[in-house]
């Protein structure tokens, strides 16, 4: 229905956002991973309870926002095991590598929520992610546009 056909009495002034697009690929999550998600739900209940109290309902609407993701990404979270050995790269290893150019970087593969590439740490979904799962110490693998070659991995 228009909202020329509305009284104004029956607009409450409630200001809905779109929700955030969620990931269609299974939400694995590391230990740490699943306390953020908790983290960001409470801090996001709390932001939208002190919102409406001050009936900021812009402030409250994007509170509830994160709120429905975080609930969301809760829910469907697999918590994985941390890795029990250092042979191959698996979800939750730490990897460093040595590009063809001699840089080198150290990373540890996390879930997508928990990805963050300028603190190391890379989204399992990720091409270079993807091109180190499976591989062991001295295996070469492509990081980008050029090769690189794991020299560590961790647990």
């Amino acid at each position: 229905m228009s909202k020329a056909f509305t009284r104004e009495s029956d607009d409450d002034g409630a200001i809905e956002l779109p929700d955030r697009e969620i990931s269609s690929l299974p939400n694995l999550v590391t230990a740490a991973g699943l306390a953020r998600i908790e983290a960001e739900i409470a801090r996001h209940s709390e932001a939208n309870a002190a919102a409406l109290s001050a009936g900021d309902k812009e402030a409250a609407a994007r509170a509830a926002r994160e709120l429905r993701y975080w609930t969301a990404r809760r829910n469907t979270a697999q918590v994985q095991p941390a890795p029990d050995n250092a042979d191959v790269v698996t979800f939750g290893s730490a990897v460093n590598i040595l590009r063809e150019d001699g840089r080198k970087s150290s990373f540890r593969i996390v879930g997508e929520d928990e990805a963050d590439p300028a603190r190391g740490l890379l989204s399992w979904v990720s091409p270079l992610a993807r091109a180190m799962m499976g591989k062991g110490v001295g295996e070469e693998i492509e990081a980008g546009a050029t090769e690189a070659t794991i020299t560590a991995i961790a647990v």
